[in-house]
């Protein structure tokens, strides 16, 4: 009877709503815009069904054509453990593939010399191994690039220092800047000033920290920005106990029942979801990594059964596992053991990591609801507001039948974290946690600002495929602190325009 109600669940979840097969962008490349190109092209003249008429560019028949890495075994009946093995097993080898080809890619970008020896003196010497199925060959390729000779630049790519790992998680800007300027040492003091205030006034705190949070104190202002912390300094220690012990009691109380049969489609899919999460990175490839995000998605979904999991929250736990966890950590977190932390530091973080994660979703709780209405509403403003600031890019989506929910669906669902580097959603969660509803209404207007920065390279495509491969591919790879500090400087002009006056762009 499992059996079965379990077969039944997965073909009625794949046909739910805005269910597309996903093609993974900045976590999954191909990075170069111009192999990108090539390699639609190539595609397209190789294996593109014979066309006898119009349709048959549609989305339909695209989506029957291409077929999603991960979706490989999702639903055949088989045993749980056996459909984790391979599951883990798919994982590494797309993860070995993917590193391979990207980092092939990187050791052909040339730099001038002066430059390169420069890019080469911020690289880490001496990186830690973790044994996952990614790691090896990031660390070889590592080793490699910080003895590799300088190389000269070429021609029609933007100058950029190459970033030794494939997903590098610090918030290194992309020009190559100093660490820490003069500007950030003052703005750092002066948010060390606010915390240290017996009542932190938060007004103020969101001020500063709109144009991005210094490292140092991102944890504590994040905790504070997300409500979890109380502004009154006296109250945190003992609301940090409370609520840890609170979330541990939960634990207690109901992390058992994911074997109960009404709870086990919940785990399952839960448990299928984590290998997917960020696969390039060593750190979220850890099993003890994996068991607290598998705890943390289960005790949400117990708790806010209106919605339950639904897949795309597992990516909402990182950037705040990530802040939490470099609070404790002084090197580079993407290759970081967490076993070589104590039992009492895990549990904080896992509880934090919980609670700011419960916050950030009660606010966008409609968009995990049934047929997720508010990812509907979110896409439609969307296509209303491009048709308004850029009509020539929204004319051609119409004049190749390309759908908004067929891309916008991800980059709403998933707080563009698919579309963009770990450390960019990092930064780019800074301004959100400091703006009013902004991973609800701020995120739309950033997500227009998004798509109008690749205005050029959509006008460029002059077919159905060529566009959902270039938007569900974008080259954001080399993005740093600089690329999201003009994105998000775009998304605040397009609001102060439109916000208060809806009629604009509204036909």
């Amino acid at each position: 009877m499992a059996a079965e109600s379990g077969r039944q669940f997965w073909k009625r979840s794949a046909k739910l709503p805005g269910s597309i097969q996903p093609v993974y962008g900045a976590q999954h490349p191909p990075l170069d815009s111009r192999l990108t190109k090539n390699f639609i092209k190539d595609r397209s003249k190789a294996g593109a069904l014979p066309m006898k008429s119009k349709k048959a560019s549609s989305f339909h028949e695209f989506a029957r054509s291409t077929s999603d890495a991960w979706d490989i075994g999702d639903d055949e009946d088989e045993d749980f453990s056996s459909s984790s093995s391979s599951l883990q097993t798919l994982n590494s080898k797309v993860a070995k593939a993917t590193a391979a080809q990207v980092l092939e890619n990187h050791s052909k970008l040339r730099v001038k010399p002066e430059r390169a020896q420069s890019t080469l003196g911020d690289m880490p010497t001496n990186c830690k191994v973790i044994k996952s199925s990614s790691e090896a060959q990031l660390s070889r390729t590592s080793e490699e690039a910080c003895v590799r000779t300088p190389l000269q630049k070429q021609q029609s790519l933007p100058l950029r220092p190459v970033i030794p790992l494939v997903a590098r998680i610090s918030d290194q800007n992309a020009s190559g800047a100093p660490p820490m300027t003069v500007r950030e040492k003052t703005r750092l003091e002066k948010f060390r000033q606010l915390l240290s205030s017996h009542n932190t006034d938060l007004d103020e705190l969101r001020k500063c920290s709109w144009p991005g949070v210094p490292r140092e104190v991102r944890p504590v202002t994040w905790r504070l920005l997300s409500g979890y912390l109380p502004a009154n300094s006296e109250r945190r220690k003992l609301t940090l106990q409370r609520k840890r012990e609170e979330y541990f009691g939960f634990i207690q109380q109901y992390y058992d029942s994911r074997n109960e049969e009404h709870h086990q489609d919940t785990y399952r899919q839960i448990h299928i979801d984590i290998p997917r999460t960020n696969p390039l990175i060593p750190l979220f490839q850890q099993p003890l990594v994996q068991e607290i995000f598998e705890r943390i998605l289960f005790i949400w979904a117990i708790r806010h059964p209106a919605s339950g999991y639904v897949q795309g929250i597992n990516d909402l736990v990182t950037p705040f596992f990530v802040v939490f966890l470099s609070e404790h950590v002084e090197e580079d977190v993407e290759n970081f053991d967490v076993t070589n932390l104590s039992q009492d530091v895990l549990r904080s973080i896992e509880a934090d990591s919980f609670w700011c994660m419960s916050k950030l979703l009660d606010g966008i709780q409609d968009n995990y609801t049934f047929a997720q209405p508010g990812i509907q509403k979110k896409v439609k403003a969307l296509e209303e507001l491009v048709s308004r600031i850029d009509e020539q890019v929204h004319n051609h989506f119409r004049k190749y039948e390309v759908e908004y929910l067929q891309f916008a669906f991800r980059w709403m669902n998933n707080l563009l974290m698919r579309e963009l580097p770990l450390r960019c959603t990092i930064r780019l969660w800074d301004t959100y946690q400091s703006e009013p509803e902004g991973f609800s209404h701020f995120h739309l207007y950033v997500c227009a600002a998004f798509l109008i920065k690749w205005r050029k390279e959509i006008l460029d495509e002059e077919d159905f495929q060529g566009l959902l491969m270039l938007l569900q591919n974008l080259p954001t790879i080399h993005w740093g602190n600089e690329e999201i500090g003009l994105l998000l400087a775009e998304a605040y002009r397009l609001k102060y325009m439109f916000a208060d006056a809806p009629n604009h762009y509204r036909r």
